[in-house]
């Protein structure tokens, strides 16, 4: 128990008496998604967790933009938005185009869309 907490806060998260449901347990267990499952959605929150990365996500959302527009946007240097645009890619939420030299960057789905959506709308409330 973390000496820090205190007792009336844990006391208040505690059932009064000891009761397990047996029907909601299994359905509950049954709804868990597997390990790996857990583990790359763990990773995916992980790299959206970020500010930085969350900010080129939201400004994604908005349209496609390449790497100079979005270092405008954020005011990071081109170099240190190239660096998150690669880890964002790596883990599939955006996605590319080259059009001559030039690097286009999209959200790869609504999902990943949906995802910023929601954590947004949520804070907000």
């Amino acid at each position: 128990m973390d000496s820090q907490l205190s007792p009336t806060l844990l006391d208040d998260d505690l059932c009064e008496v000891n009761c397990v449901h047996p029907e909601a347990v299994q359905a509950a267990r049954a709804a868990l998604p597997d390990t790996g499952q857990v583990g790359e959605a763990s990773a995916l929150l992980k790299v959206v967790a970020d500010p930085t990365r969350l900010r080129l996500l939201s400004a994604l959302k908005t349209c496609e933009l390449c790497v100079c527009d979005l270092a405008a946007v954020i005011g990071l240097s081109e170099s240190a938005v190239s660096h998150q645009l690669r880890l964002l890619r790596a883990h599939r939420l955006v996605t590319f185009r080259k059009e001559g030299r030039v690097a286009y960057y999209r959200l790869l789905d609504q999902h990943v869309s949906g995802l910023i959506v929601s954590a947004l709308d949520h804070v907000r409330e």
